[in-house]
């Protein structure tokens, strides 16, 4: 959101320079939520903590850990689906404007924000969008985060893609009916696998075990 301009002291005032200062702003809040969810969010709760580690990890050339998962045939396995295709204005109105915007416009909620953070029934979980199942609650397990985790997805249920918005590489991985963004995936999980699947709460529903799966939406 673009914060108000104050005028200069000639009474003008200067549109362009706020619109820079609204986008560094909407940057800065992007990163931090990223970082906070690759590395906990009470490590940067402190806001002048949170700025001299950002500055020690800029004079480092390169960090092993931020190179995205290698997913192979343990991973998120082919894709049992073909793709809707369908045009994401579509979803907007079949989703909240926080879901939507989650899910089509990959932004990240804030941590410690979801009710499935505490979900420890038995269950499926789902694509808010699609309906098409995406984890089962065996494989979820509380990473400390902030965000739904998971050790792996069903097979052949999400894709992947490279994630280069902060720039270094992440792994990014979406539902594979409807392509909705869900979260990322890194390599810090528990064994055997060691994989994290960090997840927006708010790309998920939980239908429990006892109940029937909703029919997938089109």
């Amino acid at each position: 959101m673009i914060q108000d301009l104050q005028p200069d002291r000639h009474g003008s005032v200067n549109r362009a320079d706020g619109l820079f200062r609204s986008g560094q702003k909407d940057s800065f809040r992007v990163m931090k939520l990223s970082i906070a969810k690759n590395y906990g969010w009470k490590y940067f709760m402190n806001r002048r903590t949170f700025l001299q580690r950002m500055s020690a990890f800029a004079a480092i050339p390169a960090i092993p850990f931020v190179f995205p998962v290698q997913l192979g045939a343990s991973g998120a396995g082919p894709v049992a689906i073909a793709p809707l295709n369908k045009p994401k204005e579509t979803w907007r109105g079949l989703l909240t404007p926080e879901a939507y915007r989650v899910l089509f416009e990959e932004d990240t909620e804030e941590p410690g924000s979801s009710e499935l953070n505490s979900e420890t029934r038995a269950g499926t979980y789902i694509c808010a969008a699609c309906h098409w199942p995406l984890f089962e609650s065996q494989n979820k397990y509380e990473s400390g985060s902030g965000w739904p985790s998971f050790t792996q997805p069903i097979s052949g249920h999400v894709g992947t893609k490279p994630d280069y918005q902060l720039i270094f590489l992440r792994t990014e991985y979406h539902c594979a009916r409807c392509g909705g963004h869900q979260g990322h995936v890194f390599k810090d999980g528990p064994p055997p696998r060691g994989e994290r699947w960090c997840n927006n709460g708010l790309a998920l529903k939980f239908v429990l075990q006892a109940e029937p799966l909703p029919p997938l939406r089109s």
